[in-house]
């Protein structure tokens, strides 16, 4: 599948074929036809007309979106790509079909932030990848400046090239010239959590005045014939599009629940989400759309609210045509060489991560930081054992009774849970995944309850026979996979089924509780994964959107007999109309039984492991060479790649963990009634952390201000720099340090409240909700020196007061206020 050659001492080679590549209809036609000029043909549905321009939609045709759905404009065709390092430069050659050329990308003049995972809402495909470049960093035969996306066999695959192609890239770093031993001062790394939820009033049409005050309520009315209307979102950073809502039918209020992350982003300044609304046979076009300045947005919070969906109209004359709910939170770190997190690393690493994950949340009130000291347990492999030594306490010291055991909100049910999510998510889709979206295409509506329904006699019999099909139906596949159980969580369900055990021997249990360890091991498989994803399978990434409500009841009546089942108590039955399916629950106890047991046994099978180590040959080869590559790069570049197998980056788990803390160390303090030693040396070394962060930063700006800076400076690093003006080297003056404690960071955004995003006055009502600036209040273009927005608080910058010239000094102003923002 995927391999490496080493032609020489400075060359290596990689390659990996089963690849598809995914060919707009532009570049397809450009490929049959290479001297025929290229004309796009407008599809019925082509979002790639969509742009925003100073506030404005504009139509007109582009690269930067895709057409919705997997037949849209363009088709996957068959590729191989081959990677080749040879002196400094590193080209990445696609093939079609295995013999033309069709592209060359110079990753090497990539940043690393232009090569990421695509969402899977994109094409509705998992394991794809995105390379954004444009002229001049690549060669193409279709002379189209498209993005190019990749879709790999597996997860495996996936990871391994996006972390290939990264070490190759060039890490977003700064202060590269100042501070060489440790390749720079700091990286910086950018993440948006986003969740369309609803809408409200989608294509009831209310005029804006300029202060966004809403008139002219009844003038229009949603249309009559609303049955064939879908009503979807796309989701646009800059003008790129990244993700896209499920279409749902009719207009006013649609449910989609739908949520996207975006990680390894460059700096933006606006996310464009789209309302696109769609009738057959006729042209989808946009009903409006919602600007989301993102500069001014609190770090590290959500925001959720009700955002105002507008539509251009003549001159300022725009139009508001519903609102949509979103919750929205941004993450921006500042990631430090890993030396500085050193002592932080040994106080985490001192005790069971779970330990403080229960202080965290107890002590500070925080319980956002599960995942980062999850994923140093991973990265020490010591995830297993640290789990197993505290459900061994927790389960000898617990109080709960038999009935009430692993059914609450725990640390350690948390903990199960994330571990059964992070190894999980292949045996989950091969469990219930292709059952799953089966019922959902198929639309399947089952009903039993006779209050509901309204049937009796037959037609109830008719559903009871449809819920037993569907419930046999995924009842089989997952049995059918049950020996592709991953090891690790093996290993956890082993450790529960042992310790419930232990204890019933010791409590001298009667035989009414001899299936508790079973019960044990299904609180956890069945309750706490399989269940939840059948329930919710949006959720999980099993299918595309919220199902229809019928399909959803559906779901819920087919998830209480599979829970029934797991529970090896299918005679209760909490409603009556349930009881009839007991008979077809009583013959699948002795297999679930067996699948309880092959779950929590993990296998010791030498001659299978390795089996699978050695067709995994060419994957630990590629291992091998990123740790290569990483040893000789300076710290920061070094650190910038991923760690495979799980693309673990330590240095910004740490400096999350220590922003994180330092927000909330200083109230905490204030309502703590005892001292907790331990965690009063964690949050002094978090404060200490964040005082090194902001040093950093304001020792680069003072720097950049005096005159021996060269040029090279101020960009990411390798790649293209960019050229320092001389009006601002002297603006920029050492920052001085602010106390912490504050528990969110400060916005100048107002608050979102239920009823509504109300922008302010000054906010043109075409931009939807940014705010105009003087051209002189613009950054310079050619500035890419990045001030974290955490930093930009504390650091008390003051402006030269020696220009005599008054517009001289108005234009360096608005020069210093631009690299604030940056």
């Amino acid at each position: 599948m995927f391999g490496e050659t080493t032609i020489n001492e400075i060359t290596r080679e990689f390659f990996v074929t089963q690849v598809e590549l995914y060919l707009s209809n532009a570049a397809a036609a450009a490929l049959r036809k290479p001297g025929a000029p290229n004309r796009k043909k407008l599809d019925k549905r082509d979002s790639s007309t969509a742009l925003v321009e100073d506030g404005k939609l504009k139509e007109r045709s582009s690269w930067l979106t895709l057409t919705k759905g997997l037949s849209g404009v363009g088709h996957w065709r068959n590729a191989s790509c081959r990677l080749t390092e040879e002196d400094g430069r590193c080209l990445l050659n696609i093939y079609i079909e295995d013999s033309i050329l069709y592209q060359t990308v110079y990753i090497h003049l990539l940043h690393q932030t232009d090569v990421r995972q695509v969402d899977d809402s994109l094409f509705f495909r998992k394991g794809c990848l995105g390379i954004y470049c444009i002229n001049g960093q690549r060669w193409t035969c279709t002379h189209l400046n498209e993005p190019i996306y990749l879709r790999f066999p597996d997860i495996d695959s996936t990871r391994a090239w996006l972390a290939l192609l990264r070490s190759f890239a060039v890490p977003e770093i700064y202060g590269r010239w100042f501070f060489p031993a440790e390749g720079g001062s700091y990286r910086m790394w950018r993440q948006i959590e986003l969740k369309i939820i609803q809408g409200r009033n989608i294509g009831i049409s209310r005029q804006y005045t300029d202060q966004f005050r809403q008139i002219n309520e009844a003038d229009s009315s949603p249309e009559p014939d609303v049955v064939d209307i879908d009503i979807s979102c796309e989701v646009l950073l800059g003008d790129i599009l990244y993700g896209r809502t499920t279409p749902k039918r009719g207009m006013g209020s649609p449910d989609w629940h739908e949520m996207f992350t975006f990680s390894d982003l460059p700096p933006f300044s606006n996310l464009d989400v789209i309302v696109w609304k769609e009738k057959k046979l006729f042209k989808p076009f946009i009903l409006g759309s919602v600007r989301i300045p993102l500069t001014n947005f609190r770090r590290a919070e959500s925001i959720e609210g009700w955002f105002p969906v507008v539509q251009s109209g003549a001159g300022l004359n725009d139009i508001q045509v519903g609102e949509l709910r979103m919750k929205i939170r941004i993450d921006e770190e500042v990631i430090l060489p890993s030396p500085v997190y050193s002592h932080l690393s040994e106080i985490l690493r001192s005790r069971n991560f779970l330990d403080w994950i229960l202080d965290l949340e107890t002590e500070l009130n925080l319980r956002s930081l599960s995942v980062q000291l999850m994923s140093l347990a991973i990265a020490d492999d010591k995830l297993i054992e640290q789990v197993q030594e505290f459900a061994s306490r927790d389960i000898r010291n617990t109080s709960s009774s038999y009935q009430t055991l692993f059914r609450g909100n725990t640390i350690l049910t948390k903990v199960m849970e994330l571990s059964m999510a992070w190894y999980g998510k292949a045996f989950l889709e091969a469990s219930i995944g292709p059952v799953l979206r089966r019922l959902c295409a198929d639309r399947v509506t089952i009903e039993v309850d006779p209050a509901r329904s309204g049937k009796n006699g037959k037609g109830v019999e008719r559903n009871v026979e449809l819920l037993v099909c569907w419930c046999q139906e995924f009842w089989n596949q997952i049995y059918s996979v049950r020996s592709q159980c991953p090891q690790e969580m093996r290993r956890l369900f082993q450790t529960i089924r042992i310790l419930v055990e232990e204890r019933c021997s010791l409590d001298n249990t009667d035989l009414k509780h001899k299936d508790l360890p079973w019960q044990s091991v299904s609180a956890f498989c069945f309750l706490r994964f399989i269940v939840p994803a059948i329930l919710n399978p949006h959720l999980f990434g099993l299918c595309s959107g919220l199902p229809s409500i019928p399909v959803q009841r559906s779901l819920k009546l087919i998830a209480k007999v599979i829970q029934s089942m797991a529970n090896l108590n299918a005679n209760t039955q909490k409603e009556s109309f349930m009881a009839s399916v007991k008979e077809s629950l009583r013959n699948i106890r002795p297999a679930m039984l067996e699948y309880l047991l092959v779950v929590s046994t993990p296998t010791t099978n030498s001659s299978q492991l390795d089996d699978q180590i050695q067709e995994r040959h060419a994957y630990l080869d590629i291992m091998a060479a990123l740790r290569q590559r990483a040893s000789k790069a300076p710290i920061l570049e070094g650190e910038s790649t991923p760690q495979l197998p799980h693309l673990l980056d330590i240095s910004r788990q740490l400096a999350t963990v220590a922003s994180a803390i330092a927000r909330h160390s200083a109230d905490a303090a204030k309502r703590r009634r005892k001292e907790n030693l331990v965690l009063k040396d964690l949050c002094a070394q978090c404060l200490e952390i964040e005082d090194q962060a902001l040093f950093r930063v304001s020792q680069l700006a003072s720097k950049l201000s005096s005159d021996d800076v060269p040029n090279e400076a101020v960009g990411f690093g390798n790649g293209p720099t960019t050229m320092v003006d001389e009006s601002w080297r002297n603006l920029i003056s050492t920052g001085s340090r602010s106390s912490h404690g504050n528990k969110g960071r400060s916005t100048t955004v107002p608050p979102v409240s239920e009823a509504s995003v109300r922008l302010p006055s000054q906010a043109s009502p075409s931009s939807l909700g940014s705010i105009k600036q003087n051209e002189d209040d613009m950054p310079p273009s050619d500035l890419t020196v990045e001030l974290p927005l955490e930093l930009r608080e504390s650091a008390q910058i003051e402006i030269s007061n020696d220009i005599s010239d008054d517009a001289a000094s108005r234009r360096r102003k608005g020069i210093f206020k631009g690299i604030l923002r940056l």
